[in-house]
């Protein structure tokens, strides 16, 4: 069974689910368009249309705790768009450690213990 680092997890996974979750928190509650939505994420009109159909990132599912933390960073972003790509950094930083990861990890690499704390999760 091929080991996952946590780093793959982050690119294959979560950067993918904060953008779903952004792109549903731009469309529905900001109403922007999936044009403004995805030139603030730095995306395709595409990609945009693919979150919000569920047809992309939808294996990781995010606590309403973890969603709270998103709602706060979709609030930084469409105040400060310019700076969108270091408020999406940290958050990122700031998800890496959840339960949700977590246990996404364990689903993917059968090796890793409940007990695991390498990426700081508590």
């Amino acid at each position: 069974m091929k080991k996952i680092m946590p780093q793959e997890l982050d690119v294959w996974y979560l950067i993918p689910a904060i953008r779903r979750e952004l792109a549903i928190i731009f469309t529905k509650e900001k109403k922007l368009s999936q044009k403004e939505t995805a030139i603030i994420l730095g995306l395709t009109e595409s990609a945009i249309s693919q979150y919000l159909k569920s047809k992309r990132a939808e294996e990781l599912k995010f606590s309403l705790k973890n969603k709270e933390e998103i709602r706060k960073t979709a609030e930084k972003i469409i105040s400060d768009k310019k700076n969108s790509i270091r408020y999406l950094y940290e958050l990122s930083i700031k998800l890496r450690s959840s339960k949700c990861l977590c246990n996404l990890h364990r689903e993917h690499d059968k090796d890793v213990s409940i007990y695991c704390n390498i990426c700081g999760c508590k």
